[in-house]
């Protein structure tokens, strides 16, 4: 049964009343959490475990522990397993996440219910804090910068020889088990099951080192030994296609934990294999919307931003909307690889819905400017529009740029730069360690929400 809080317990408080006095940030951090509605987000959640999870059942983890413990957990850049040791060993951290003397969940009970908060909830939560940051006064939504940055997904380097060889892996080790748990299937494929994971690895890496050498024999030795990796790989998806085909008669719940790995990996494999075959043995420049970069993060976009050191990055373009006093009162998560132009009404209609009232003074780098961006955002009541212009400016554009207030509003916007940093390196929003496209959601949402939380801790 979903427990709401633990009691609070008088010994504890004996034992902390002798102990310094909690860090300020963490203490004025601690005073945000106890809104009620932050805690109702996530107890909506949690409560969906089980169609019964309110009313039966042993007592489960309280919300208000496991909301405070996932917000140390992007605080402070731990992983879960450091979550639950430093909580355990710290006073302080057992007091900020309300679990006084009584056990700390381990890890994966952590994992379990964080899985279980969607990135939906992350958003409203980030808006709450947004309103909360305002009634602190932190706030006033007066003013407005936007900028997009990149959060990789947690892949290696993509290559068709290592994602077909990762194919061969991948379905080669589920149909094993599948014969093991499926007489069925043991039957259907008797002896002629074939294990070509340790070949495929061997012919991916021989690939990788041939091909390093650009010389014309090199390229055709490369195709040779592709075909090769390609005939493997095709004879796993058959065998595995026959496994699922007798597997997914049965009912027991590790065949369906089996077929649904099957169902997953097959078509993203033999998407592998199509690009391939396009790429290697028919030349062909393969469209980026069109590319499978990683079997297991299927999501993944390829992002070409001309960045000289990250030309090309694989992850998603997420768009960030920060409010004067640090804040950042609105995130998305882009489809492909958009231009930038496109995000600037998006950000002032979502300031509108957040705040009630348009920003006065609303900027962006010179990749979303257009005159009918300028327009938009003074029909929409923005009273001074920072939008540079690139390329050629006429005498009338240059003065207009170098009035006091614009030049103002330039010098202001470029901190936006150093939100986006901070937020990378102190709340690991550089690189997404979830799984799956909802758990990348979540990511960015617990890294933004901690970020803001770090931000109302110093200043409010």
């Amino acid at each position: 049964m979903l427990r709401d809080r633990y009691e609070s317990d008088k010994l504890f408080e004996q034992i902390t009343a002798m102990m310094p006095k909690m860090d300020p940030i963490l203490a004025k951090i601690d005073t945000y959490l106890e809104d009620e509605k932050l805690f109702a987000l996530v107890r909506e959640d949690l409560s969906k475990r089980r169609p019964m999870t309110l009313v039966t059942g042993r007592n489960s983890t309280p919300v208000e522990v496991i909301e405070r413990m996932l917000v140390v957990k992007r605080l402070y850049r731990y992983s879960y397993e450091e979550t639950e040791r430093y909580v355990k060993d710290s006073l302080v951290l057992r007091q900020f996440c309300r679990i006084y003397l009584n056990p700390v969940p381990d890890d994966t009970t952590l994992i379990r219910q964080a899985n279980l908060i969607q990135s939906e909830t992350l958003e409203k939560f980030n808006a709450r804090i947004t309103e909360l940051a305002q009634a602190a006064k932190v706030t006033q939504g007066r003013k407005l910068r936007t900028d997009g940055t990149v959060v990789e997904s947690n892949i290696h380097a993509p290559s068709d020889n290592r994602q077909l060889a990762d194919g061969v892996r991948v379905l080669a080790r589920t149909v094993e088990r599948a014969r093991e748990a499926s007489q069925r299937v043991g039957e259907a494929l008797g002896e002629t099951f074939t294990k070509l994971t340790r070949a495929a690895k061997y012919k991916a890496r021989q690939i990788g080192e041939t091909l390093r050498k650009r010389t014309d024999e090199a390229k055709e030795a490369g195709k040779t030994a592709y075909r090769e990796l390609v005939e493997m790989t095709q004879k796993t998806v058959a065998q595995a296609k026959q496994a699922l085909e007798h597997l997914a008669t049965e009912t027991h719940p590790k065949a369906k934990r089996l077929t649904k790995t099957l169902q997953t990996f097959i078509p993203r494999v033999e998407q592998v294999i199509q690009q391939t075959e396009r790429r290697i043995f028919g030349e062909e420049n393969v469209p980026a919307q069109e590319k499978l970069v990683s079997i297991f993060e299927a999501h993944t976009d390829i992002i070409v931003r001309g960045k000289e050191d990250h030309p090309v990055e694989y992850g998603h373009k997420v768009w960030l909307d920060e409010v004067d006093g640090g804040i950042v009162s609105h995130y998305r998560i882009l489809d492909g690889n958009p231009g930038d132009s496109a995000q600037w009404l998006p950000s002032l209609q979502a300031h509108q819905r957040q705040f009630g009232h348009p920003p006065e003074q609303a900027s962006a780098d010179r990749g979303l400017y257009s005159a009918h961006n300028e327009q938009e955002a003074k029909r929409l009541g923005v009273e001074r529009v920072i939008l540079p212009k690139p390329g050629y400016r006429s005498a009338e554009r240059k003065q207009h740029e170098q009035q006091d207030w614009f030049i103002t509003g330039r010098k202001w916007h470029a901190g936006v730069e150093g939100r986006i940093s901070v937020l990378k390196r102190a709340h690991s929003l550089g690189r997404c360690l979830n799984h799956g496209q909802s758990g990348f959601a979540c990511w960015v949402g617990w890294g933004i929400i901690a970020g803001n939380l770090a931000v109302m801790g110093r200043t409010g």
